[in-house]
């Protein structure tokens, strides 16, 4: 059985070491700058320095956009790895807030045109930045156990619903105006001393399911929330999300290492090409959890029961 490969667009947020660790290769989108030029969507800080970077959006947030890689790219991407009869499994940020998978879908008809035989499957991750990336992880991990590419795709397309967000945004602004967030209006712009709660809903987009008044509940609520949606912590990867937010993801992964003690747990930088959409502020953590329901009205409950506790 030959191995296949594993292309994620660069909004998966996977550092350098773990495409190495895990065989992804990774396609880079587009930043346009506040001075107009367009370049690669970096999954480095070579270009500008973290803090920097994240400083001066602060200051012009509308001054930067994104673009995925357009149907060529991913056609001449797509196009070099099965030229050899090499199956190519492409996972792509959610549809229900890019085309990217669209792009994908029809570069990939593009190269069958040219290679009959190519064995190619594109699967909409229904995720973002490092929640995409945990599901590409775990994607080579079932590879690494020798599961096909179909079954690999099969088992993504049934488990997608499981990989959690748990954290917080201090600022609501970016993912509003972006279109990351439902039901933007009702929560737009920076809540003082107010930590809101942020979930994945069915179409991958952040929703908020509850308020936290400080930090100190806003760790209790989650790691409440964790503990009552989470399967199997101590064979799981957890990632943990921050912009600007290092000491918090820091004492977040802390409290997570004590109470869960997870096979492994990684803190994550968010790279331009996401976080030019999500801004500073991000502190979440991302797992493998029960099914989330259609409507969050589960993870509602938990997570309001959750805060009334630490009233």
């Amino acid at each position: 059985m030959q191995r296949f490969a594993i292309l994620c667009d660069g909004t998966c947020d996977l550092q350098e070491g773990f495409q190495k660790q895990y065989d992804i290769r990774v396609i880079p989108g587009h930043i346009v700058l506040p001075d107009k030029s367009d370049i690669p969507g970096p999954l480095t800080w070579d270009r500008f320095p973290r803090d920097a970077f994240y400083a001066d959006l602060k200051k012009n947030p509308n001054g930067y956009s994104t673009a995925p890689a357009n149907v060529e790219e991913f056609r001449i991407a797509m196009e070099e790895i099965v030229k050899d009869g090499t199956p190519l499994l492409v996972m792509t940020i959610s549809g229900g807030i890019s085309g990217t998978y669209g792009f994908a879908c029809t570069a990939a008809n593009l190269v069958k045109e040219t290679y009959p035989d190519a064995d190619i499957r594109c699967v909409d991750s229904l995720r973002f930045g490092p929640g995409f990336g945990l599901m590409a992880v775990y994607a080579s991990m079932l590879r690494e156990e020798g599961k096909t590419m179909e079954e690999v795709a099969d088992w993504i397309e049934a488990n997608k619903n499981r990989f959690h967000q748990a954290g917080w945004l201090d600022d609501l602004s970016f993912v509003a105006k972006k279109g990351r967030l439902t039901n933007a209006k009702a929560f737009f712009g920076t809540l003082a001393g107010i930590k809101p709660i942020g979930e994945f809903d069915y179409n991958g987009l952040t929703t908020v399911i509850g308020k936290a008044k400080g930090a100190k509940a806003a760790y209790a609520a989650l790691l409440n929330y964790i503990e009552n949606t989470i399967e199997n912590p101590s064979e799981q990867i957890i990632f943990i999300a921050q912009t600007s937010r290092f000491p918090q993801a820091e004492k977040y992964k802390e409290l997570i290492e004590e109470r869960f003690h997870p096979k492994a747990i990684f803190i994550n930088d968010v790279f331009p090409s996401c976080g030019i959409n999500i801004g500073p502020g991000l502190m979440a953590a991302y797992y493998i959890g029960k099914p989330i329901s259609k409507d969050l009205g589960e993870e509602r409950a938990i997570i309001e029961k959750a805060l009334a506790s630490e009233k």
